[in-house]
């Protein structure tokens, strides 16, 4: 598609940060700043059979893959919409049958991959930033990120390569994980349940700021970027890339842990909300039923998690 940008929005350098997004206009608390569909999105396994795989949209008359039996879908239409990806996951899915359990990050790339190979424009959801040009911050990784990199790289061999033809070299491979892992989004619903994974290059695009003027939702596999400030012309959009909840110092290292970077946004520099949040965190009322029940559910899908990728780990290396 031809680059027609977003409107009231450009790209433009940010000080001290790089690229960024920046308003050509003015937007008002709670208006729709841009929306943006995802460029590549997953599932999540928790959810197969009450979300489409394509649209994510909740139903309970979703009907099966009739190869596979683990993809549902809205109709033919979303069927349809997901085969070009759906397929190379299909047939591995019968080949490997109960011994598929590649992680959401390798279901992802590989995604990715074919994409890659089909697309030859620019897509809608890189108006503004190529996916291309996602940094990877391979310098900065440490040993225990690069070695978890290379699990995934050995997943994506071991669940894809008899699948699709010719996967990128190692390096190539390395980049592309890191790429996905920097500036991956987790699609949540309106509960903020776990409903997959995507990347989304325009919104990545926005830089972080610890008192944000927008927030991102999400409607099925679409992004939408609302203001929570008034936001005047020349101003640059800042998206949260952590929860506020925590207070600076510990808002600091998940930074810098996940996105190689110190903020020094106005809220990181003052510190003027830490004393109250640190009385909300002592304050917090002693957990009702509902959300014990909650965090037990939670914790069971964590452990199975973990089963699944010592799972998956294992048949790697037989």
């Amino acid at each position: 598609m031809k680059n027609e940008g977003i409107e009231g929005m450009e790209r433009f350098v940010s000080p001290d940060k790089g690229r960024g997004l920046q308003a050509l206009r003015h937007f008002a608390v709670g208006e729709l700043v841009f929306a943006c569909p995802s460029y590549s999105s997953v599932l999540t396994e928790n959810e197969r059979g009450a979300h489409c795989d394509l649209c994510f949209t909740r139903r309970e008359d979703l009907f099966k893959c009739g190869k596979c039996k683990q993809a549902f879908y809205c109709n033919v239409d979303c069927q349809r919409g997901d085969w070009s990806m759906h397929k190379l996951e299909c047939v591995a899915m019968c080949a490997y049958g109960e011994n598929w359990c590649p992680s959401e990050t390798v279901r992802l790339v590989a995604r990715i991959i074919m994409k890659q190979r089909v697309t030859t424009e620019r897509t809608p959801s890189e108006r503004l930033l190529l996916f291309s040009e996602f940094e990877a911050h391979l310098d900065k990784m440490d040993s225990e990120k690069d070695e978890l990199n290379q699990t995934d790289i050995a997943a994506l061999h071991h669940f894809y390569s008899k699948h699709i033809s010719n996967l990128p070299d190692e390096q190539a491979l390395t980049e592309l994980f890191a790429q996905v892992n920097c500036n991956g989004f987790t699609i949540e619903d309106e509960e903020l349940s776990h409903l997959g994974s995507a990347v989304f290059p325009d919104v990545a695009l926005m830089n972080h700021s610890c008192s944000p003027n927008v927030i991102v939702t999400y409607k099925g596999t679409v992004a939408e970027v609302r203001a929570v400030q008034e936001i005047n012309p020349g101003d640059e959009i800042f998206n949260s890339y952590i929860d506020l909840l925590y207070p600076t110092e510990d808002r600091k290292e998940r930074l810098l842990d996940s996105y190689f970077f110190t903020c020094q946004c106005t809220e990181c520099t003052s510190k003027s909300k830490d004393k109250e949040k640190m009385e909300i965190l002592k304050l917090s009322s002693p957990s009702e039923p509902e959300e014990i029940q909650s965090m037990v559910y939670y914790a069971k899908n964590v452990i199975e998690e973990f089963r699944r990728a010592k799972h998956y780990k294992n048949i790697l290396f037989l």
